[in-house]
C-alpha cells in the first residue's frame, strides 16, 4: 500500500514555487515529465506540547469539521473508490492501492484535505488542502497514486490535451499561471509565466484548444479596465501578448 505525502503548509507552497521555477527555463519551453510527489508517512506530533495544543484547538472545530465533512460526503457519494474516516481521506488508484491523506494539526504548518471531485479528463481526483492562511489542490492520479500540487483548479481546453491554472494572492504573494499536459504517467509543464493580477482573481478561458486568455480586474482608481494576458501556442512555444479592454 502507498501513502502519500502530506502536504505541510507554507513549506508546501515554497516547494511547489521552487518546482515551477526550476520548471520555468524558459518561457514557452516544454519541460520534462513530472511524476508527482513520493511518500512520506502520516502526520504525527513532535512532542506532548503540541498535543496539548491540538487538544484545546479541536474541542472548538469540531462542529466546523463535521459541517465541511457532511458537505464533502455529498460530492463523493456515488464514487466507491472515495471515502473518509474521521481526518484520513481514503482514495483509491489503480490495482486495489490506496492513497491516504491524513489532516495534520500540529503547529503553524496545520493543514486540512477535502475532497472536491474526480477529474475524468485528466484521470486524476482533486482534492482541496487548506493550509492557516493558504490553499492548494492536490491532483491525485488514479493510474499512479501520486500527487502533483498546483495552485489553482486545472481549466481545461477544449480538446482536454492541456489545462491550465492560475493563482492571484497578494497575501502569499502569488501572481502565477501555467499551461500543463498529461505526459506518460505525470504531467508536465509546457509554460509557467506571470500573470496581470491586478484587484483580484483572473478568469481563465480557453478560446480555441491551443489559445487561453486570463481576464484580470483592476482597482477602481484604474478606470474599471481589465488587463487581458493572452497565450497562443506558436509551434512548440507559447507566445504571450498582453492588452486592455
Amino acid at each position: 500500500m502507498e501513502q502519500v505525502r502530506p502536504l505541510n503548509g507554507r513549506g508546501a507552497i515554497v516547494r511547489l514555487v521552487m518546482l515551477l521555477l526550476s520548471l520555468a527555463i524558459a518561457a514557452g519551453e516544454v519541460q520534462a515529465d513530472e511524476r508527482g510527489e513520493t511518500p512520506l508517512p502520516l502526520c504525527a506530533p513532535r512532542n506532548w506540547n503540541e498535543v496539548e495544543a491540538w487538544r484545546d484547538w479541536a474541542s472548538s472545530t469540531l462542529k466546523a469539521n463535521d459541517e465541511a465533512w457532511a458537505e464533502e460526503a455529498k460530492r463523493y457519494a456515488n464514487n466507491r473508490d472515495v471515502w473518509r474516516w474521521h481526518e484520513r481521506l481514503f482514495i483509491a488508484w489503480q490495482g486495489g492501492n490506496v492513497v491516504t491523506l491524513s489532516d495534520c494539526p500540529f503547529d503553524d504548518t496545520m493543514y486540512a484535505f477535502l475532497y472536491e471531485r474526480y477529474d475524468e479528463a485528466g484521470w486524476f481526483h482533486i482534492v482541496r488542502a487548506n493550509y492557516y492562511e493558504d490553499f492548494a489542490y492536490a491532483l491525485v492520479s488514479r493510474r499512479t497514486g501520486r500527487v502533483h500540487t498546483i495552485p489553482g483548479l486545472p481549466v481545461w481546453s477544449p480538446d482536454k490535451k492541456r489545462f491550465a491554472w492560475s493563482a492571484c494572492d497578494l497575501l502569499n504573494g502569488k501572481d502565477d499561471l501555467a499551461i500543463m499536459s498529461p505526459a506518460g504517467d505525470g504531467l508536465r509543464t509546457e509554460i509557467a509565466t506571470k500573470i496581470p493580477c491586478g484587484l483580484g482573481d483572473c478568469r481563465l478561458s480557453w478560446t480555441a484548444p491551443t489559445v487561453l486568455v486570463a481576464d484580470c480586474p483592476r482597482a477602481v482608481e484604474q478606470g474599471n479596465q481589465r488587463r487581458v494576458l493572452r497565450l497562443t501556442l506558436d509551434g512548440a512555444s507559447w507566445r504571450e501578448t498582453i492588452g486592455e479592454r
